[in-house]
Formats: C-alpha cells, sequence, structure tokens
C-alpha cells in the first residue's frame, strides 16, 4: 500500500495525466503477491513451529531486497491454526480464498497436512510442507521438501544396525498417537522383519500429544532393553512431549551408550529448551544440521540472527526445507513467468536449489526432492556430532518399498500425471 501510494503522490506531483484519465500504473494496478504461512503459533506445536513461521518471514524479505519476484514484492499473510487440526482447513480455506495467495508455506503434523489437502484441490492452490512424514502420499497441490520415510527412518534404522550404530537386536518404536507415527512404524516394522528381527523384540507404544508423564512408559523400555540384546528406542514423538520424555530418561538413568534413542522429530530447535547434559550420546536423523560446516549454511545461520536479532536463536531442518521450496518456488514462477497454480505446479518437477549442505536438491516428478541423510549426536551445547551420512543425496520415494500395497506405486506428475500408478497394471489408482 505505501509503494501504491508512493507511486500516485508522485505521479500526481509530476502532472501526470494517467490518473486523470482514472489507468493506473501497471504496477500499482499489479500491487503484492500474498504469501501463506500456515503454522501452529499457539498450542502443542507452537515449540516447532513458530520457527518455521520466522524463516519465512526471513525469505520474504531477503526476496523483496533482490527485486521480489516478477518484479512484484512478496506480502507474507500470517495466520495461526492453533495446532488445531479442523482449523488448519479453515485457515487455509481462508489463505486461499479471501487472501488470494500465490502459495502457501506450511502444516507439521501428517494430521494436519491431511486436513488442508481437500482444500488446496478443491481451490487449486499450491502447498509446501517441509516436515519429515509418513510417506504413502503424491498429490498434484503438495510438494514435500521434508523427508519421505527412505531419507529419514529407514536410514536411522540401517545405522543402529550397523556396527558403527552399536548392532541394535531389540527395537522399541515410540510415537505420538497419529498418521505420521503409526505409519511410519507400520513400515519400519515390516523392514525390521524382513531384516530377520524377531516380533517379540520389537516393543511398540503410542502416546497422546501433549502427553507429559513418561516414568511408566520410560521404565517399561528400561526393562524391555535388560534382555541380554542391544536396544535401540526409535522415536517419532512430536511436539512438547519430547522435554518430559528426555527428562524422564535422565532421571530413570537411561544413557545413550546402553539404549540410544533417535528421534525423528526432535533437532536443535527443540533442544533449545532442555537441559542437554544428560542427552548426550542420544541421535537423531535429519536431513540437515546447523552444526554442518559449508559456505551457504554459515551464510544462512548469519542471516537467521541477524533476522531474530538473537544471537542465541538456531537453525535447524525444516527451515532449510523451506529454504529450497521457496526458492524451488521463486525459479519455478520465473521460468513461467505466471504466478498461476497450474503453470507453476507443471513446471516445479525438474528445478533445483542449493541445500544448505552443500549439495543441490532437485524436485522429483513425484513432487518430493533429493536430499542427503545425516545421523546426529547430542552434544551438551544442543547441537549435533554427525555421526554418519549417506554418500549421495537420496530421492525421496512417495511410496514405501516395504509395504505390499505400495511396493508397486509411483508418484509421477509429469508423464503419468498420477500419484499412485501401479507399475505392474500399468494404472492409475483412485
Amino acid at each position: 500500500m505505501a509503494f501504491t501510494r508512493r507511486s500516485i503522490l508522485g505521479a500526481a506531483a509530476g502532472g501526470a495525466t494517467v490518473l486523470a484519465s482514472g489507468i493506473r500504473p501497471a504496477s500499482a494496478q499489479a500491487g503484492p503477491v500474498k504469501i501463506g504461512i500456515l503454522h501452529s503459533l499457539s498450542g502443542t506445536l507452537a515449540i516447532s513451529e513458530t520457527t518455521l513461521k520466522d524463516v519465512m518471514l526471513m525469505l520474504i524479505e531477503e526476496q523483496n531486497k533482490k527485486g521480489g519476484v516478477l518484479g512484484r514484492k512478496l506480502e507474507a499473510v500470517v495466520v495461526d491454526p492453533a495446532s488445531n487440526w479442523p482449523l488448519f482447513a479453515e485457515k487455509a480455506r481462508e489463505l486461499i480464498s479471501k487472501e488470494k495467495v500465490a502459495a502457501t508455506f506450511g502444516c507439521w503434523t501428517s494430521v494436519s497436512r491431511k486436513s488442508v489437502l481437500p482444500v488446496f484441490k478443491e481451490l487449486n492452490s499450491v502447498l509446501f510442507y517441509p516436515v519429515q512424514y509418513e510417506g504413502e502420499e503424491s498429490e498434484r497441490n503438495v510438494f514435500y521438501t521434508g523427508a519421505a520415510p527412505n531419507q529419514q527412518a529407514i536410514p536411522a534404522v540401517d545405522y543402529l544396525m550397523s556396527k558403527d550404530g552399536g548392532e541394535a537386536k531389540r527395537w522399541v518404536l515410540a510415537g505420538t498417537d497419529y498418521v505420521y507415527p503409526r505409519t511410519t512404524n507400520k513400515i519400519l516394522e515390516a523392514y525390521l522383519l524382513a531384516k530377520g528381527v524377531a516380533k517379540d523384540d520389537i516393543m511398540i507404544n503410542y502416546t497422546p500429544f501433549g502427553h507429559s508423564d513418561w516414568q511408566t512408559i520410560v521404565a517399561d523400555i528400561k526393562k524391555f532393553g535388560s534382555a541380554g540384546k542391544k536396544t535401540a528406542v526409535v522415536s517419532t514423538i512430536n511436539g512438547d512431549a519430547n522435554v518430559p520424555f528426555y527428562k524422564e530418561l535422565a532421571n530413570a538413568g537411561v544413557k545413550a551408550t546402553d539404549i540410544p534413542v533417535v528421534a525423528f522429530s526432535v533437532g536443535e530447535e527443540e533442544l533449545a529448551g532442555i537441559d542437554t547434559t544428560n542427552l548426550v550420546g542420544h541421535l537423531a536423523a535429519w536431513n540437515y544440521f546447523q552444526s554442518i560446516k559449508s559456505p551457504i549454511n554459515d551464510a544462512f545461520i548469519k542471516q537467521w540472527k541477524e533476522f531474530t536479532k538473537n544471537p542465541k536463536r538456531v537453525t535447524n531442518d525444516p527451515m532449510e526445507a523451506h529454504f529450497i521450496g521457496f526458492n524451488m518456488w521463486v525459479k519455478a514462477v520465473e521460468k513461467v513467468k505466471s504466478f498461476d497454480a497450474d503453470k507453476v505446479i507443471d513446471a516445479l518437477p525438474g528445478i533445483e536449489a542449493p541445500n544448505l549442505t552443500g549439495g543441490i536438491s532437485r524436485m522429483l516428478p513425484n513432487h518430493h526432492i533429493t536430499k542427503p541423510v545425516f545421523i546426529g549426536e547430542v552434544r551438551k551445547d544442543g547441537q549435533f556430532d554427525i555421526v554418519w551420512q549417506t554418500k549421495d543425496l537420496v530421492a525421496g520415494d512417495a511410496w514405501s518399498k516395504h509395504l505390499d500395497g505400495s511396493k508397486d506405486l509411483i508418484g509421477d506428475w509429469v508423464d503419468k500425471k498420477c500419484g499412485n500408478f501401479n507399475v505392474k497394471t500399468s494404472k492409475c489408482g483412485a
């Protein structure tokens, strides 16, 4: 609005006849391009999602300093779905129908993503989803910049099975009770059984969001790990329940040398609120860690601390996913010279953008991206030492090769125009 008023005042001062005739300059007609930010700023998931709102504001500000996109400034439209799944859908509809956003960056849990999917499909808009998830999905209107199971969960188990990872024989699959942990653990259970792990050597446990009383569960884990076989915990516990979980592990004397925990939803942001003294040696599997040294990451961390005016603010994996997704969206818009959703969706597969660890990620036909995988070990300062990484970037699988109902499916929105194409029957599913 300020830009438009300055343009009008400047034209009036110069006696411009276009205003007298009622015709506004093209730049004023166009106005800013709105970008939706759909992240919980309150409720149980605010601990993880608030920082994603902040990084999107930083990325949009930086892009505007470069002149915007196609000569138009970007305007962030921030809403708070408040960790409430139906409210996610309501806020998504508001962003698309009322605010007319060109694209939305948001959601955290898979249940929040699935809540908004019908809205993005109905209104034909674009969602960039930045969080690791369970796979088993490839939607035309969604671009998945977080990890699929083969880019996080499977490599983490492979590491823990290896000599370097301790050669785990017994497994605790502990998660929050919703779709991501349940589906991920279904994949992991099938994978472990195929690897020769006995069913009795797999313990599965689920707790509600915000769960706080971990004494009994941690005692059960400790007992399960005392059977004489090396035991590891694979954690898909999400949100602020991680804080009391890790505190109880420390209270119970569960050390990483005895029963290591590898987490898929705990990164630098979550550890910032925990005394990590007794967590040293526990693990996390991500596609990015702040501690990774690269020129682009160093610059990103510096920019982040300056933007937040807080030298203690940390970066994390979902922030990098938004960094990659936002830059891919900008490139796609510039490629087709349009903000039109259909044109941008068709342009995105094949688009490449730098990741923060020194590589180049590519958007695949299944709307997932290529990513490196890292296993990090918790340090006393809440950062991670990298103990293992893939040699190359890993292409995200929309459908798991370890589930009977999925192993023959692929997502291909370029040639097949289908998110669940069966390569055996050569048919697109419903």
